[in-house]
């Protein structure tokens, strides 16, 4: 039979392990939130910058592969011609083809 002194002890050490397991899961919690928190941030950041100094539209491609950037778009962005821009191409749809060829 275990004395009271040695229950005590039994306790006190499950006491400490439970309040040490207790801190090690708040504090891993703590990390995830600051990493999650951070992440967001970035990705905030990303977009944003991305939204400010760039312009978002479709057009259609026409004879020889053009391509028009609409006006609005180019006095927000004060491109001139002659300006050298990167163009980030997502097709959207395919244009029919007629069913009726000879």
């Amino acid at each position: 039979m275990a004395s009271g002194s040695e229950n005590n002890e039994k306790d006190m050490d499950l006491k400490k392990t439970i309040e040490k397991t207790t801190e090690f899961q708040q504090d891993m919690l703590r990390q995830f939130t600051n990493f999650q928190y951070n992440a967001f941030q970035n990705m905030f950041s990303s977009l944003q910058g991305f939204t400010n100094y760039n312009a978002m539209f479709k057009t259609t491609v026409q004879s020889g592969g053009r391509i028009s950037i609409p006006e609005a778009e180019r006095q927000a962005l004060g491109i001139e011609e002659g300006d050298l821009v990167q163009v980030i191409i997502i097709p959207l749809a395919r244009k029919q083809k007629s069913a009726n060829k000879n």
